[in-house]
């Protein structure tokens, strides 16, 4: 059964909408708000596992109401259902983090494609990120793809920046002295190699900045310690 939250404005299109989906496609179950702000509270009653929202609406408009899901929110999928598609639209509707567009009148059918077809890309995002991964706090890494995710947001690593922090997690609330880092990877300890190292925890260290228990910390003349919670 997939759970629909459908935001529109139109009670008959609603209506519409929502009776195809339940009575005629089947396996919906669907709520709907009459306007973004009714539309961005009732997320937490229904838990949907997708919204379908109207873009002009009273009280809060769509663009605006997904700005505010996206601040906590960066995984379920949105779509915008519109009479009015424009180049410019389309690009702001992704920009602030819709999933897709389907452009009014459409069929029920039409709908559930859009729908089935966002919620398998999500089903297969998870189980590809599950297959030999590990978890860092709240990212999910995944070495042999050089990916690190962060909710929906998946960071691609360089082959170095991957196998640096592979051995971090494998040596997890160890010291790991810098020379040995070093000859692990540049195969020397001289000063080229050593900034270069540097850099990369630079960036390591930025891509792990979204959550506050993990950490890449220096121990003074000895090496570096990886620790998350």
């Amino acid at each position: 059964m997939i759970k629909l939250l459908l935001i529109e404005d139109d009670a008959n299109l609603s209506y519409i909408i929502k009776n195809s989906l339940e009575e005629i496609v089947g396996d919906y179950e669907v709520s709907i708000a009459t306007n973004g702000e009714e539309g961005f509270f009732m997320l937490e009653t229904v838990r949907p596992d997708i919204i379908v929202s109207d873009i002009e609406m009273p009280v809060l408009n769509g663009w605006d109401m997904v700005k505010k899901i996206r601040q906590t929110d960066t995984e379920i999928p949105i779509i915008f259902a519109t009479a009015k598609i424009s180049f410019k639209d389309v690009i702001n509707g992704y920009d602030i983090g819709g999933n897709n567009y389907i452009k009014k009148p459409f069929s029920p059918e039409e709908l559930d494609a859009h729908i089935q077809s966002l919620i398998h890309l999500k089903s297969q995002k998870k189980l590809y990120l599950q297959r030999s991964s590990y978890q860092i706090g709240k990212y999910i890494f995944t070495p042999q793809n050089n990916l690190l995710a962060y909710d929906s947001t998946i960071q691609k690593l360089t082959t170095r920046e991957s196998q640096i922090l592979e051995l971090f997690v494998k040596n997890k609330d160890e010291v790991l002295e810098r020379k040995d880092i070093l000859m692990h990877f540049w195969k020397t300890n001289n000063t080229a190699s050593s900034r270069s190292l540097d850099v990369f925890i630079t960036k390591l260290r930025v891509y792990l900045s979204k959550d506050n228990s993990v950490s890449i910390s220096n121990i003074r003349g000895v090496g570096l310690i990886f620790d998350f919670d």
